[in-house]
Parts: C-alpha cells; structure tokens; sequence
C-alpha cells in the first residue's frame, strides 16, 4: 500500500536531517585528525574506506535491479572529474582546519550554495534579486565570523576553507551534470576511488605519513570514512527520493550549523556574539539563494 505523501516527505526530511546532523559532526573529526596526521593522508584513508561502504550498494542495486543503467563512459569522466574535485575541496578544507575552528569552517564551507548560482553566469544562467541579496549578506557575513575585535586580516584557514568552497561549488555542478545519466551510487563510489587514490599518492609524495598516529587517529578516520563519506552519502540519496529539491538543499545545508554544535559541544570551542551574527547572516544567505522563484504569470490584454 502506497504511503501517503505527507508521511513520506516527512520520512525523507527526517533521513536528511540525519544526514545534515552527520557531515556536521564530521567537522570535528577532521579537526582532531588534524592533530595527529596530514590532511592528503586523512583524506586518503578516509574516502577508500567509504568507497570500500559503498561497494556492497552497488552490487545490491545491480542484483536488484535498482541500479539505473549507465553509459561507462559518462561514469567514468563524471567519476575522475568529480574525484579530483573532491580530493581538491577536501584537502582545502581539512587543511584549513588547522588554523581555524570546525564551526567556522562549516559556516564558510556551506558558502558553496552561493557560490553555485554565481558560477552558473557563466553558462548564461540570470542572476535573480534573492542571489544578490545572498551574496551581499554571505560577505558581511563571513567578514563578521571571520574578522574578530582589532584584527585588520582574515584568517588564513578562512581564505583556505573559502577556496574550497569555491571548488565544491564545481564539485556540486559536475555532480548534477552526470547523476541525471549514471547511477548516483557508482559515480559516488567510483568518485571516493579516484579521490583517495590521489591523496594516496600526494600523501606519499609529500606526507610521509607515520602509521602510529594513524592508528592512534583512527576513531575520526573511521566516523569521517563510514559515517560521513558511506552512511551520510547514501542516506542523501534515500532521503532526497521522498523530499522536494529546494526544501531537500535547505535541510542539508543545516551541516554547518551542526559544525558548530558540535565544536562547542565536542572541542569547548566559543563564538562571540560578533560571530555568532555572521554565523547567522550567513545561514540566512544560504537560505535567501534557495527560495524558488515565483514564477512570472504575463497578462496580455488585447487591445
């Protein structure tokens, strides 16, 4: 029996709080990995481990037949371009953690739902008053969470998570591109493959990890790998199956105020109320760039 369509859009918006509530958190875990080894090895390690979740997803769909059928081709540019992206945005990110706080870094890294439309001008998409009026309060936003008492100079993992989520924005834009042609979960699994392999190289060319404080980081290694990059991803997918779009983003977007609970809650970290206001002008941009358009009815009169 089908189930009624309140009940199911309240079941998908729950499955994608949870995801919200999940990536949140996964802030704090990069931070405290930061603590104990690099970011390419962090990132390495943890995105073939949620390409190794997603696996059995995959062979589950394919034996179902739930699986969409996929050009091998298409899955196979959309995988490497969106890997690269990926491994780009997550080096940025947990590198600039080191030199900022998991709440900050979750606020300025949801920046990518303004920086998604803005890009979209160069394909000849319009830019609409509400995108206008994200972006001016985005900025003040930032400059507020950023830029605190006598302090002239934004911080450096600022300008680093701020660059990363610029290149998201590209990750967000190539991920629309192909998941309308392939299946979401192999182009997922296939991007965390290409992913971790380059940090995997970059980690080795330039970390020179140390396995001890690997296995000593390996509780934030295990919750950002299963529960953010397998559990988190795979449960987007459930939920956005039951959600509208528009009210699916808003929801998801909810991470960077999660971010910031848990810093508080996890690491003792603080906002002052000058950050706490452009926490909040930045939440309300994000949400500002994401109100549907109301659709212009023309009344034309015959003279």
């Amino acid at each position: 029996m089908k189930q009624p369509m309140k009940i199911t859009t309240l079941k998908g918006n729950l499955i994608l709080m949870l995801t919200a509530v999940i990536w949140g958190v996964s802030f704090v875990s990069q931070r405290v990995g930061m603590e104990y080894i690099k970011p390419n090895t962090f990132n390495g390690i943890r995105t073939i481990l949620g390409a190794f979740i997603l696996v059995p997803f995959v062979f589950a769909r394919e034996k179902t037949g739930k699986s969409r059928p996929s050009d091998g081709k298409k899955l196979l540019i959309g995988g490497i371009v969106s890997g690269a992206l990926l491994c780009a945005a997550g080096t940025l990110q947990t590198w600039g953690m080191v030199y900022t706080t998991s709440g900050k870094s979750g606020f300025i890294t949801a920046m990518y739902m303004i920086f998604v439309p803005i890009i979209g001008l160069f394909a000849g998409k319009k830019v609409r008053a509400a995108t206008a009026v994200g972006v001016v309060l985005a900025v003040v936003g930032m400059y507020m969470l950023s830029i605190g008492g006598t302090d002239i100079a934004i911080n450096k993992g600022d300008v680093i998570t701020l660059a990363c989520a610029f290149i998201f924005a590209f990750h967000i834009m190539v991920i629309d591109r192909f998941s309308s042609e392939v299946d979401c979960v192999k182009l997922a699994c296939l991007q965390f493959f290409v992913c971790g392999t380059i940090n995997i190289i970059l980690m080795f060319l330039f970390e020179h990890p140390d396995w001890a404080l690997v296995r000593a980081c390996a509780v934030p290694i295990l919750y950002s790998g299963v529960m953010s990059c397998g559990v988190a991803y795979t449960l987007q997918i459930v939920g956005q199956q039951y959600a509208e779009p528009t009210t699916a983003s808003i929801i998801m977007s909810l991470e960077s105020v999660f971010a910031a609970l848990a810093g508080w809650a996890v690491l003792n970290e603080t906002l002052t109320l000058r950050e706490a206001l452009g926490c909040v002008l930045m939440f309300a941009a994000i949400i500002i760039v994401q109100l549907p358009q109301k659709k212009r009815v023309e009344a034309k009169r015959n003279a």
